[in-house]
């Protein structure tokens, strides 16, 4: 069988492309623009077009009987390829549908959240490939560490970002599932805050009889399966289940820290980057292992130190004593203020510039008055124009409505005059926020803070 996949440079559709690609299929697709994503998919073997022509589909997908279709519900409607597809008579399925049929009869991890699920899904993965020998992952974000979004580690065991997105996680049924947030997004998907946390609670009702649910404590989940077992986690609090204590700042951004189980204390933790955040997210990874069966604690803990994160999470790019630049992916209000609150705590007393890329024009909209507060904690905010992603164009929503309540001083700038503008600014702390193609400045920005740091100790 044949697979072609509309959309297949997003970040959970490559992964499966990669796993078919892994099994020796034939794997071509459309995607809207080349990136590294669809760069690293092509040497591995895919055939990709960048144009929504009919035309452009080999004659190899053209076969009913021998071509399956996965697309992404981001594609538009009136995609000809894939009303192509779906007239011709092919089996077409969503990602997530696909998704669902790979994990089936695997001892599913899958972490939900509106926010944090791309790390502990990472983190997951990583310490289970360490600390037991094995499994397998569906990650939403390249590991560091691996140079990837799939893990063939081998064996029952599997991870996976569950994408509330379009209700995706829906169409899983974990053995474990991690829920970290539930913070009101999506509501062009969902009409209301309610409307997602009842998803949620939908998501709790297809873990599988015998299985385990962790989530933040504190969050309020209604859900009617009373075949499981539930567990909290939390970075400080000790009414959870999951815990830390002696947590220590080493200086570097991390820390030292004992994880509290309930059967036992595992004892001077630290993981490989920093920020109380990813401290937390270390919480409910190892919760996530624990729940798994037994594993090896000693390389668990080699496996939290030797962590490098994700790529645009939190992702470090210059950390000196002169500058500091970090690239992250938040594109939430949520997001946006845990992570300067971490960097806050990392960087006490230093003068912080934000530089952030709104995501979409319905989330603005939505969340305007909350992006300011946010983005008010920071010294000095850069905005950069809104990246529409799959939405037309709304009148009234620009990133000018998020300027008139950002306290500290804020300008609107190009992204192409994005390290310029840095350049300019006396600052020693730089962060990167959006998850649209802010990224692409992301070498950019580095080098003209490397020149800047030469210049500093000269």
């Amino acid at each position: 069988m044949n697979v072609y996949f509309v959309g297949i440079g997003g970040i959970g559709m490559s992964a499966i492309a990669r796993y078919f690609l892994n099994e020796g299929r034939k794997v071509a697709g459309y995607d809207r623009t080349p990136s590294p994503l669809t760069a690293e998919l092509e040497k591995e073997g895919a055939e990709i077009h960048y144009e929504d022509s009919v035309e452009l589909i080999g004659k190899e997908w053209r076969d009913p009987k021998q071509t399956l279709v996965i697309y992404t519900p981001a594609i538009p409607a009136d995609h000809s390829e894939l009303n192509f597809f779906r007239e011709g008579g092919f089996e077409v399925v969503k990602r997530s549908e696909a998704l669902g049929h790979l994990t089936a009869g695997k001892k599913t991890t899958a972490i939900a959240g509106t926010h944090g699920k791309t790390t502990t899904t990472t983190l997951t993965s990583w310490i289970t490939l360490r600390a037991t020998g094995g499994g397998n992952a569906f990650l939403g974000g390249i590991s560091r560490n691996i140079g990837t979004n799939l893990v063939l580690g081998g064996g029952e065991r599997m991870a996976v970002e569950a994408d509330e997105f379009d209700r995706s996680f829906l169409r899983l049924s974990p053995t474990i599932a991690v829920i970290t947030s539930t913070d009101a997004d999506h509501l062009d998907i969902y009409g209301t805050h309610e409307e997602l946390r009842r998803a949620f609670g939908q998501f709790v009702e297809r873990i599988v009889e015998g299985g385990v649910l962790i989530h933040h404590y504190g969050l309020e989940i209604e859900h009617n399966n009373s075949g499981i077992k539930t567990y909290t986690y939390d970075l400080r609090n000790t009414s959870a289940d999951f815990h830390t204590e002696n947590m220590t700042p080493i200086g570097d951004g991390t820390f030292r820290y004992d994880i509290v189980c309930p059967d036992r204390t595992i004892s001077g933790c630290r993981l490989g980057v920093g920020g109380e955040i990813n401290v937390e997210n270390s919480v409910a990874a190892v919760a996530a292992l624990w729940a798994g069966g037994e594993f090896d604690e000693a390389k668990l803990k080699v496996a939290l130190e030797e962590f490098e994160g994700v790529k645009r999470r939190f992702e470090c790019y210059i950390n000196t004593p002169e500058v500091v630049y970090i690239d992250d992916y938040a594109h939430h209000p949520e997001e946006l203020s845990a992570a300067i609150r971490s960097i806050r705590g990392m960087y006490p007393n230093k003068h912080l510039t934000v530089a952030f890329q709104p995501h979409l024009y319905t989330r603005t909209r939505d969340f305007a008055n909350e992006f300011s507060e946010a983005l008010s904690m920071a010294d000095r905010v850069l905005l950069l124009p809104i990246y529409p992603a799959r939405e037309l164009p709304i009148e009234g929503v620009t990133s000018q409505m998020l300027l008139a309540n950002i306290t500290p001083p804020a300008e609107i700038v190009e992204k192409s005059a994005l390290a310029e503008r840095i350049a300019e600014l006396p600052t020693e702390v730089v962060v990167t926020f959006g998850a649209g193609d802010i990224d692409r400045e992301c070498e950019k920005v580095a080098e003209v803070l490397r020149i800047r740091r030469l210049m500093i100790i000269d």
